[in-house]
């Protein structure tokens, strides 16, 4: 109603649409009945605290099970252990020189008589021991010979809490063992690569292999990603056929896992074999072993994994994007395709990474369609490249689960934090990515 008409009327009429107020000053409406009541603001008060204590206690429970993840892998991480060595490091000695003072030279020849000749081969091949210091041979003799195993190992919490408990425990069941207090995450850990003897295993392999096939996998998914959002979003029109499409890619992003990797190994594991192997090129990392069981056939097949999930996030990014900064950059005479470089993409670039982050997370942790494609549960060789047999560390953790030692258990638990650190890594790169194109916005 315009000020005009409210100044030639009485003040009574002047204020009849204003909302009438109750003594306490509450707005009152006109019920069913035609009798004013107040209004139901305390009702709508009451179910609003309700939601919000719903929406507080799903968080803290979210945080109690992060919270108990992190715990339950921590504990097994570090934690006192009971040592026992093979060989007893005074019989080594040498006209009573104990061996941690034997030269090189007697280091060698101890290693030469208690080591097999083909270990002594692969070790000579790895590095010659003439090149080796006094300090690395020593290094190999306990290795290889004193050869120092975890007989008994605790947690974390039983370590700080239950210790003398533990000392009469050992001493009853391993009286010539030492105890020790051991972090199974440590530089050796990320160093050495796969062994079946706990105390020397690594994920050196698993690691290299994880990073290998996470890049390619990127490499390959975001760019197609992207450009097929482009498309879908700024050049496809409304019929039939694209909305086949799009339903399509809406339902591929919940397809489950191991339907991705059969897809893999069909296709990229058998059909191209000669490219994935790396034989089509040239370019094979071992001629008599090239069947497609690669780290391009792994990276292929989570790019197909994590695509629809690109595809959607993109388009949602673009779609976000003010219809009026197209509408501007077409007023100044610009092209479709000059928009959508210079105003659309870098405006949707923000939402874009995030979704690239979800596909990054999805990807680094996937194990199913790896096991399909072929990726081995033992393998001490580290890859060379994109044709290289490989492991990953989702698979390294659940083959070394799967054993019935103990001491397996304690290095996947240090194996889940490795693999949450590069996570974490990979994640905050995108977000730093992420942050800088939106300040520029």
């Amino acid at each position: 109603m315009s000020q005009s008409d409210l100044n030639g009327r009485p003040a009574s009429a002047r204020t009849a649409w204003l909302p009438a107020l109750s003594a306490g000053g509450t707005p009152v409406v006109e019920g069913k009945s035609g009798v004013q009541s107040p209004a139901n603001l305390a009702a709508r008060q009451r179910i609003g605290h309700i939601w919000h204590w719903l929406f507080q206690a799903s968080t803290i429970v979210g945080i109690i099970a992060l919270t108990a993840l992190l715990y339950t892998v921590v504990v097994q991480s570090f934690g006192l252990v009971a040592m026992q060595d093979a060989v007893d490091p005074a019989s080594l000695a040498v006209n009573g020189v104990p061996v941690e003072q034997l030269s090189q030279e007697k280091l060698a020849a101890i290693l030469a008589e208690h080591v097999s000749a083909g270990v002594i081969r692969r070790l000579e091949s790895e590095k010659p021991f003439a090149e080796r210091s006094r300090e690395e041979m020593y290094a190999l003799v306990v290795e290889r010979v004193v050869k120092p195993g975890v007989v008994a190992s605790w947690s974390l919490g039983d370590s700080l809490l239950r210790r003398p408990v533990i000392l009469a425990e050992m001493a009853q069941a391993y009286p010539g063992a030492r105890l020790e207090w051991r972090s199974w995450l440590n530089v050796d850990f990320l160093r050495h690569p796969q062994s079946s003897t706990p105390e020397l295993a690594g994920v050196r392999t698993a690691l290299l292999g994880s990073l290998w096939t996470i890049m390619i996998t990127i490499l390959i998914a975001f760019p197609v990603g992207v450009g097929a959002a482009i498309y879908l979003e700024e050049y496809a029109r409304d019929n039939v056929a694209n909305r086949i499409i799009q339903t399509n890619i809406n339902n591929l992003a919940g397809v489950p896992s191991i339907i991705y990797g059969m897809l893999g190994l069909a296709l990229f594991v058998r059909v191209l074999e000669p490219l994935t192997s790396g034989a089509l090129l040239g370019a094979a990392a071992d001629p008599t072993t090239a069947n497609g069981r690669t780290i391009l056939s792994a990276a292929l097949t989570l790019a197909l994994l994590v695509l629809p999930l690109l595809i959607i996030n993109a388009q949602e990014a673009m779609r976000a994007v003010p219809r009026s900064l197209r509408d501007a950059s077409y007023g100044l005479g610009a092209t479709h395709w000059q928009t959508i470089w210079h105003h659309v993409l870098p405006n949707a670039l923000p939402g874009i990474l995030t979704g690239t982050i979800l596909a990054i997370s999805r990807a680094i942790g996937e194990t199913a369609p790896l096991v399909v494609v072929g990726a081995a549960t033992f393998i001490a060789v580290d890859p060379s490249g994109p044709f290289s047999k490989f492991t990953t560390l989702p698979i390294q953790i659940y083959q070394w689960t799967s054993r019935p030692q103990d001491q397996f258990r304690n290095i996947a638990a240090a194996a889940i934090i490795v693999l949450l650190i590069l996570l974490l890594a990979l994640n905050a790169s995108a977000i730093l990515l992420r942050n800088r194109y939106s300040r520029r916005m």
